[in-house]
């Protein structure tokens, strides 16, 4: 597998957002906050995301997107165990991921929560999905 988050792993599909904000899980691992839920995605990658900083905490877009660099790089290089796990029992994912800090974390502390995070959503698959 390669270590390449790109195009096709975002999720853009308005209804596919809807339908996670409806029906998905959710679980916390601050400062971030993942909504997801078991979906058949367009693509033929095992997850596709979105990654959301809001603009009330963070007033101009420069920091909102610095926000999301980072953590678009935290989960490409935190993507393996979610997407062998998901490769393994077939399953695609459709995951939003909040940011919900107030202020910007470093980037080595948000890689380590979204270890954690992923590790809580494998978690939380196993129970439910198995």
């Amino acid at each position: 597998m390669n270590q390449q988050l790109g195009k096709e792993y975002k999720l853009c599909n308005k209804q596919l957002i809807d339908a996670l904000f409806d029906s998905g899980r959710s679980q916390k691992q601050y400062p971030l906050i993942a909504k997801y839920d078991v979906q058949e995605l367009k693509s033929n990658t095992p997850f596709q995301i979105v990654i959301a900083a809001p603009k009330r905490t963070f007033k101009t877009a420069i920091q909102r997107n610095r926000v999301k660099r980072i953590c678009r790089e935290a989960v490409r290089k935190n993507k393996m165990e979610l997407e062998s796990y998901l490769l393994e029992q077939n399953q695609q994912l459709g995951i939003f991921l909040l940011y919900t800090g107030k202020e910007e974390v470093g980037a080595l502390k948000l890689e380590q929560k979204t270890k954690a995070l992923f590790q809580k959503i494998i978690d939380d698959l196993q129970q439910n999905y198995a």
